[in-house]
């Protein structure tokens, strides 16, 4: 026989969108000649839906939209995800449509409460297996986190199952791929099932969805791959040893899939709320460039509005090389200097500063006027402004709050600057867009003369892989000095993530590539005295 996996993006409270998607996989897959569709994780309604489950009306509308399109389906069985209410109890379910009616439903077992996950909150937990029987094969359903665990799967073998089939809402995050690959092997090895694991795409809010659905044999050989960050249909035939063979799209690497991830997060934010296109603030550096080189591969260049606003302190190279970018990408270009702007204000505030030395005071002043450039443009033409700030800066509070932290969406917010310059370097390969002397000049904010980026930070390198062991591994600070870095350099980062996670609280939402990101799995209190030198 053969069956389908709808890899779809899904938009969070769409439902009769969502139900129309499914719908047309159905008929798309019934034509093809499949028997079985399978969605993601919560495909009616969009995933993660939050605290809209805390609302009765929610449940209500989803449970007229599954029966509406339970009525639609024909030709063919389509395993939707959706939430669930039954005998006052809450739960993250998947049922099977067949014939015009719900014939099954499944309710998830394990419920994740880590990192960016938090179904505790709102599901309660199911306990009994689900297998249904097409074409005399025995199907069972699990729900993303339950292949993660061993005693589901058995409980669907023991239940007669011979495929397991997994919807999945699994955020995109570097390597995620290799770690689905180990944990479906795992249970393979354990239950003997061949698995098909269907994974939604798309992106919502800060979370990155990369599809990338596939399927393995009872051996644990990979069968079939689809692709990543973009919708698929693939059709999988099961053949008479169980093999659930498709076809097999190529992997992408690092750099591109991180790439392609924050298109899609960019394309995808704008897109579904409804933006009509996004403003950019060029300085000349790499941050801003790779944000544009991205908000146009994800947008176009008819939606970006790039503006360069130069200071006193503003190298001519950089506003050459941000003209050079922009005339090869070809967006709307405006240049808006900010010395008259930066002279009032330094006027204005002559007399309270008598005597007072100039430091970062006048530096972040001229990071605020550019905001407030910037959000004035907003406001006036709805267009969204892009963030440029990267990781590495947010780890250690260089970035001036209400300045160029002002703006609707970052993204850059979980790339650390060392993979900047590799993400501009891969960018260039499709075509060069960024100037090379933007990829190979020191870094520098340009805030005054002469300033560069290591004047006050450990150099990049040193400092990406202190934040990477302290940040997203909670490696404790002698364990990082262990692994070699000066332990000046660690308590000096690890010092500057302490005092900054009031501006980290006040940042704009971004993007996830990473395992840790400044969002849903980081949550830090802002006064705390603890130190965590063990």
């Amino acid at each position: 026989m053969k069956l389908a996996i709808a890899q779809i993006n899904c938009v969070l409270g769409d439902l009769a969108g969502n139900a129309a998607k499914i719908l047309q996989s159905a008929e798309q897959a019934r034509q093809q000649g499949a028997q079985l569709l399978l969605t993601p994780e919560l495909s009616l309604c969009g995933y993660p839906p939050e605290d809209l489950l805390l609302r009765d009306g929610f449940y209500h509308a989803c449970a007229q939209a599954m029966n509406d399109l339970a009525g639609k389906i024909s030709g063919i069985a389509v395993v939707v995800g959706h939430p669930h209410e039954r005998d006052g109890k809450r739960y993250n379910a998947a049922s099977l449509l067949r014939d015009g009616v719900i014939a099954a439903t499944y309710l998830k077992h394990e419920l994740p409460n880590y990192s960016v996950f938090d179904e505790e909150r709102y599901f309660d937990h199911g306990s009994e297996p689900c297998v249904f029987e097409i074409e005399g094969i025995r199907f069972a359903l699990n729900i993303c986190a339950d292949v993660w665990e061993s005693k589901t799967a058995h409980r669907a073998r023991d239940a007669g199952a011979q495929v397991l089939l997994v919807l999945n809402a699994s955020p995109y995050a570097i390597d995620k791929q290799e770690a689905r690959y180990h944990v479906i092997r795992e249970r393979i090895a354990e239950t003997g099932m061949a698995v098909v694991y269907a994974n939604m795409a798309g992106g919502q809010d800060e979370l990155i969805f990369d599809g990338g659905s596939f399927a393995m044999d009872r051996n644990g050989v990979l069968t079939a791959q689809c692709a990543s960050f973009a919708d698929a249909l693939p059709i999988l035939e099961l053949q008479d040893d169980l093999r659930p063979v498709g076809e097999m799209i190529e992997a992408l690497g690092e750099e591109a899939g991180v790439y392609r991830a924050l298109c899609l997060g960019v394309h995808d934010y704008i897109t579904k709320n409804r933006f009509p296109g996004v403003l950019v603030g060029l300085s000349g550096g790499i941050d801003s460039a790779l944000t544009m080189a991205i908000a146009v591969d994800a947008l176009g260049a008819d939606k970006v509005h790039a503006v360069m606003m130069p200071s006193p302190y503003t190298a001519q190279i950089s506003l050459d090389d941000s003209r050079e970018m922009v005339k090869t990408l070809g967006t709307r270009y405006d240049e808006i200097p900010i010395e008259p702007m930066f002279r009032s204000y330094l006027t204005a505030l002559e007399t309270i500063f008598a005597g007072r030395a100039v430091d970062t005071t006048e530096e972040n002043l001229q990071a605020r006027i550019r905001g407030n450039l910037l959000m004035a443009l907003s406001n006036k033409f709805g267009s969204l402004v892009l963030t440029t700030g990267n990781k590495s800066e947010m780890t250690v509070g260089y970035a001036t709050l209400y300045g160029d932290m002002a703006g609707g969406f970052a993204v850059l917010k979980d790339v650390s600057k060392t993979l900047v310059y590799r993400l501009a370097r891969y960018r260039n390969t499709l075509g060069k867009v960024i100037p090379e002397r933007i990829i190979t000049r020191p870094p520098s904010a340009e805030l005054r003369a002469g300033q560069t980026d290591q004047d006050s930070l450990p150099p990049y390198d040193v400092l990406d892989a202190i934040m990477a062991c302290y940040v997203e591994q909670n490696l404790a600070i002698p364990k990082i000095i262990a692994r070699g870095f000066s332990e000046a350099d660690v308590r000096r980062v690890v010092h500057l993530v302490r005092i900054s996670e009031y501006k980290r609280r006040q940042s704009a939402v971004g993007i996830r590539i990473t395992e840790r990101s400044y969002g849903k799995d980081w949550r830090y209190p802002i006064t705390v005295h603890y130190q965590d030198d063990f």
